[in-house]
């Protein structure tokens, strides 16, 4: 590798607005995100089927389920 053209890689702490921290090694110091994997509806189960206009219901009934 050449000398003196690459970022600096160092220590840096990663926050989510759910509180998370997570200390990891980046080229940027101190990331702040909003979603992490402790608060994503996909990785809580937590994800809830929104059916605004009946559409779960007009297939239960037309197959029965």
């Amino acid at each position: 590798m050449k000398e003196k053209i690459h970022p600096q890689y160092q220590a840096t702490t990663i926050t989510c607005a759910c509180g998370e921290v997570i200390h990891t090694r980046s080229t940027k110091q101190n990331i702040k995100v909003e979603i992490c994997s402790k608060c994503h509806p996909f990785f809580t189960g937590l994800h809830k089927l929104m059916d605004t206009t009946g559409r779960v219901e007009k297939f239960k009934r037309k197959y029965k389920r």
